[in-house]
């Protein structure tokens, strides 16, 4: 099954970020500290960053070549760490594109620069949203999004750590996430070879309308977000249940699938949303019946740069939830 009118699209996103999330787990298997490094942010990045994005990005120029590309890392700061990190990253990429070499690689990540804005064909890129999951083997995601005038027309996350069904404890490990405008969200198994066809299945949110029985999702790192605001917002509005506090855009798909209930991403400091954090994990909960908003109830604004500069924080829940949601988050945030 493809979802139309982004066919191509599609089967071309699905296809990529299959290949990266394979080279991610991987990397994770036999990673060691020389194929790490740390950011000027101090955030940490590792082979499996580059070779991950090198890859998307390959394919894109190839399917694409046209269409502008954003994304997390540089060649830069690829040639920043090791010599081994350079090696290894190559490696990587050469186990999908036999015929890469030093030089495609770092074309390839360097033509991730655009600036963005609200006309044409972009795409979004995190090669592994949630790096400090990933180094502690636990969620991750490869996320890719395609933006066309400033809205999120098609959503693909791969989770290399999410289980296929939660509730199974035989369950395959390794999901892939995929939503198009108008044609819902999916879920198919990340080991499966097929686009969206096969054991692909659509995924809703939570039909709970009792606040009491739902469960609320947020970062595993207090450092990115108020994790002590979620709690207050989850008091007020009677959610008993323990927060699922796991990285990276796995959160929206664990919402989407009705996993948990809400997704809270409370503004910590001045810190100001990255395009390549929630553009694919947004469509995949909207298109599942949910909502994605900031913290005021305002739709995320994918169409003023690389940053969600009109934004701050993010909640996403099912319809029916989300404005009970945005109306106490508000409050205790004092705006």
């Amino acid at each position: 099954m493809t979802l139309d009118p982004f066919e191509k699209e599609q089967r071309a996103a699905v296809r990529a970020v299959r290949d990266a999330a394979r080279i991610c787990r991987d990397v994770r298997r036999a990673l060691a500290p020389e194929l790490a490094t740390t950011k000027a942010d101090q955030s940490p990045v590792t082979v499996a960053d580059y070779a991950s994005q090198a890859l998307i990005s390959l394919a894109l120029a190839d399917a694409f070549p046209g269409d502008a590309v954003i994304g997390e890392e540089t060649a830069a700061g690829m040639a920043g760490g090791s010599a081994e990190l350079v090696r290894s990253v190559l490696e990587h990429v050469r186990s999908v594109r036999p015929e890469a070499d030093l030089d495609t690689v770092c074309r390839a990540l360097d033509r991730c620069g655009d600036a963005g804005g609200p006309h044409g064909r972009r795409w979004t890129i995190d090669p592994v949203d949630g790096t400090k999951g990933f180094l502690r083997n636990q969620q991750y995601a490869v996320a890719l999004a395609l933006v066309r005038d400033g809205q999120v027309v098609l959503g693909v996350l791969g989770c290399p750590n999410l289980t296929v069904e939660p509730a199974d404890p035989a369950s395959k490990v390794g999901a892939i996430f995929v939503a198009v405008r108008g044609g819902g969200a999916w879920q198919l198994p990340m080991d499966d070879d097929g686009e969206l066809g096969g054991e692909a299945r659509r995924i809703h949110v939570s039909e709970t309308t009792d606040l009491g029985e739902a469960r609320y999702t947020e970062s595993y790192e207090s450092g990115h977000s108020a994790q002590n605001l979620a709690e207050v917002i989850a008091a007020e509005l009677g959610m008993a249940a323990d927060p699922l506090r796991i990285d990276s855009q796995a959160k929206y798909a664990v919402v989407a699938r009705g996993q948990a209930e809400v997704y809270l991403r409370l503004p910590a400091g001045s810190y100001v949303e990255q395009v390549w954090d929630h553009a694919a994990g947004s469509i995949i909960v909207t298109e599942a019946g949910g909502c994605v908003s900031d913290v005021h109830g305002a739709p995320l604004d994918f169409s003023v740069g690389r940053r969600l500069e009109r934004n701050r924080g993010v909640v996403a829940a099912p319809a029916a939830l989300h404005a009970k949601v945005v109306a106490v988050a508000a409050r205790v945030l004092g705006s």
